[in-house]
């Protein structure tokens, strides 16, 4: 089978399995988005969920956040890890923001990476998010369970993204990185995968090499 082939089948498995699989992180703004995404580094997607709420009332705007001091951010995200970089990243983000952008969130790939702080996979994920623009957020789930179905064999995030992308229809892009990281989480974890219980095992490289004859 060839990896299109593949791609369509595991596309339909996980659609069948997750169809309203989206975005775990909780976000009310382009902004909100931009931060959770920038928090979520190294951190589970739960824990941000829990401290964005007392975050975002206390910084309501990106003027909010770049007049802001980093001893005033870190109390708040500090249970998320790298809580230094990270909020020196989010005000500088901010900053720029406001005075490159008008106050708006970029709508491209360059202005956005182009941010403290943001890279690719954080790009993408506004980009499809807010702008509805296709692209392969690359985190380490999706790497892991590509990796491990065979489309690649590499780690390396952007390779995989340009990979991803000639085997992912457009359209459905956004919602296939969201049903890959949600089977990550309940099914495909890194260590002791169930793969007794995945339906992905007939496409699954990692299982045909480690599950007996």
């Amino acid at each position: 089978m060839d990896k299109k082939s593949k791609a369509k089948i595991v596309a339909e498995k996980l659609q069948k399995l997750y169809p309203e699989a989206d975005c775990s992180l909780d976000f009310y703004s382009p902004l909100q988005l931009l931060i959770a995404t920038r928090l979520s580094a190294q951190c589970t997607d739960e824990r941000v969920n829990k401290v964005t709420p007392a975050l975002f009332e206390k910084f309501k705007s990106a003027e909010d956040f770049a007049n802001a001091s980093p001893e005033e951010v870190v109390p708040y995200i500090h249970s998320c890890g790298f809580f230094r970089t990270k909020s020196n990243d989010i005000i500088n983000m901010c900053k720029k923001i406001i005075s490159e952008f008008g106050g708006e969130i970029p709508d491209n790939m360059e202005d956005l990476t182009s941010l403290p702080g943001v890279g690719r996979k954080t790009a993408n994920l506004v980009l499809g998010m807010i702008y509805g623009k296709p692209g392969i957020v690359v985190d380490t789930h999706f790497i892991r369970i590509t990796k491990r179905l065979g489309f690649h064999g590499t780690e390396n995030a952007e390779k995989i993204e340009k990979i991803m992308l000639k085997l992912i229809p457009p359209e459905n892009s956004q919602k296939f990185c969201h049903q890959v990281v949600i089977h990550g989480r309940n099914i495909c974890k890194a260590i002791k995968p169930k793969c007794g219980e995945c339906a992905l095992s007939s496409e699954c490289e990692y299982y045909k090499k480690h599950t007996p004859a």
